[in-house]
């Protein structure tokens, strides 16, 4: 069996090869110029290769986190208003549960949005800093709505501005 190892040779320009024979001894021998000529066309090609692949995983890395911190999503959402904290805790929601998530939400619990078909849960936000969820997705507990919004996912929440609630 013999085992064959490239070496740079400064005297040449072509790379020659340290040959080891089953007995263990070592001899050299040059390399046919084929084999020189397919290793070189190797090495950028794998180059390019590791580049394109280091870029396209940059890139996906980026996409993703324009998505959870990006929200400015314009989106209606139909679904029940809901206090958070009762319908997480309890799944209380519905007519019969009216009048404890106004009360809830009044006293601070924040008020969602369960949307129809899929029981995604929004956090309702207000449409400005350091104001309260306005009355009327307040007023709504319990009932169908549509709010319209900004979109946000941020940690595995999700939120929807408060823009408008019919």
């Amino acid at each position: 069996m013999i085992r064959v190892k490239r070496q740079d040779v400064t005297s040449g320009t072509d790379p020659a090869l340290l040959i080891k024979d089953d007995d263990g001894a070592i001899r050299e021998g040059r390399t046919a110029p084929r084999a020189v000529a397919h290793a070189n066309q190797e090495e950028p090609m794998r180059t390019l290769a590791i580049a394109a692949l280091g870029f396209t995983v940059a890139l996906g890395a980026t996409i993703a986190r324009a998505d959870e911190a990006g929200g400015q999503k314009d989106v209606s959402v139909t679904g029940e208003v809901v206090d958070t904290f009762c319908y997480s805790a309890m799944g209380a929601r519905g007519a019969s549960h009216r009048q404890c998530g106004i009360d809830c939400a009044k006293k601070g619990i924040p008020v969602g949005l369960v949307e129809k078909g899929t029981d995604k849960l929004y956090v309702l936000l207000p449409n400005k800093d350091k104001q309260p969820v306005p009355e009327t997705a307040v007023d709504k507990m319990g009932d169908t709505v549509t709010v319209t919004g900004h979109a946000y996912t941020k940690g595995g929440s999700n939120f929807l501005t408060v823009e408008s609630v019919k």
